[in-house]
C-alpha cells in the first residue's frame, strides 16, 4: 500500500527537528518520511499502524519509527468531537540517518547505531527503564541549543541501541520505492474501514473504495500488506474489543457484538489468537492491575 511522502519543516539554522506538540489529534493520514522519527505520546490514545503493525498506542509510549516506514497514529473518536478540553500531546524528533556527515556511520564505534537503524526499520516500541532515560533525555532536547542539542541526540542514541527493551512492530521493513499518486488510495482504504469496521465490510464494497476490482483488491491487499484483509478487520476489531473491556461498561458479549463480530465463538477464538489469552482473563488482568 501507498502513503504519503510528508516532508519534515526544519527550523533556520538547525539539523534536525525537535517539538513539542499540543494538538486535537495527531496526523491523521498514513505517510512516511526520510528521517528518523523519535516519539513519547505524553498525552493521548488510540491505533497506530507502523508497517504492517495494528496496535494500541497510550499515554508514556516511546517509539522509534525507521526511515521511510509508513506509519500513522489514529486518536480515538472522541478527540475529533471538536472539545476544547481535550488534546494530544506528544514531543517528537526527527533526524536524518547522516545527520553528522556521510563517514560518521562507517566509523567502527557507531556500529551500535548501524544496528539500531536497521531495528527501527521495523519500528520498535521502546520499554522498561531504557524509555524512562529517552524521556528524560527528550525533556532536555527541548530545552538545549546548538552543539549540546546534538550531543543529547547521539547520547538518546546510544542509550536505545545499547538497550534490549524493546520490541519490534512490524515484520515489513522500511524502504523508500512508494508511488506517491496511491496515497489517496490507501488513505481512503484505511479510514473508510476505521469508520465502518463494526458492520460487516463487503469485498466490492471496500474494492469500490479502492476504485479497483474485486479480483485485483485481495491480491493488491496481501501484496502491499503482508497480510488478508479479512486479518486486518478482525486484528482492527480485536484491538476495539480490548479498548472496551479495558473500560468495562460493557459485558463480554456486549463487547463482543460491538465491536463487529456476530459470533461469540469467533470473538474468542480471534481474541486469543491476537492477544493470547481469553477476553475474561484479559479483562480480570487488567482490573487487577488497575487497582
Amino acid at each position: 500500500m501507498k502513503p504519503q511522502l510528508l516532508f519534515v519543516p526544519i527550523g533556520a539554522n538547525q539539523s534536525f527537528s525537535v517539538r513539542h506538540d499540543v494538538v486535537p489529534y495527531f496526523y491523521n493520514r498514513w505517510h512516511y518520511h526520510a528521517e528518523i522519527e523519535l516519539v513519547h505520546i505524553v498525552k493521548g490514545k488510540g491505533t497506530q499502524f507502523i508497517g504492517d503493525s495494528i496496535h494500541h498506542f497510550n499515554e508514556g509510549d516511546v517509539i522509534l519509527v525507521g526511515s521511510n516506514l509508513p506509519h500513522h497514529w489514529k486518536c480515538e473518536d472522541l478527540y475529533f468531537q471538536n472539545k476544547s478540553e481535550l488534546n494530544v500531546e506528544a514531543k517528537v524528533v526527527h533526524f536524518l540517518e547522516d545527520i553528522l556527515g556521510d563517514k560518521f556511520l562507517d566509523l567502527p564505534e557507531n556500529k551500535i547505531i548501524r544496528d539500531l537503524y536497521k531495528r527501527a526499520s521495523q519500528g520498535i516500541l521502546i520499554i522498561g527503564n531504557t524509555k524512562l532515560k529517552v524521556i528524560e533525555i527528550m525533556d532536555k532536547m527541548l530545552v538545549e541549543k546548538n552543539l549540546k542539542r546534538i550531543i543529547l541526540l547521539l547520547e538518546v542514541l546510544e542509550v536505545i541501541a545499547s538497550s534490549t527493551e524493546f520490541i519490534f512492530l512490524s515484520s515489513i521493513i522500511a524502504t523508500n520505492n512508494y508511488n506517491d499518486a496511491e496515497a489517496k488510495r490507501i488513505n481512503d482504504i484505511y479510514q473508510y474501514s476505521l469508520a465502518n469496521f463494526k458492520k460487516k465490510i463487503t469485498l466490492d464494497e471496500i474494492a469500490d473504495v479502492a476504485n479497483i476490482s474485486s479480483n485485483s483488491f485481495c491480491r493488491y491487499f496481501k501484496t502491499k500488506t503482508n497480510k488478508t484483509y479479512s486479518q486486518y478487520l478482525i486484528e482492527t476489531r480485536v484491538l476495539y474489543s480490548c479498548k472496551l473491556l479495558i473500560e468495562n461498561k460493557l459485558t463480554i458479549s456486549g463487547v463482543c457484538y460491538e465491536s463487529g463480530f456476530n459470533n461469540f465463538s469467533n470473538f474468542n477464538k480471534f481474541f486469543k489468537s491476537i492477544i493470547g489469552k481469553s477476553p475474561l482473563k484479559y479483562k480480570k488482568e487488567y482490573t487487577n492491575n488497575s487497582q
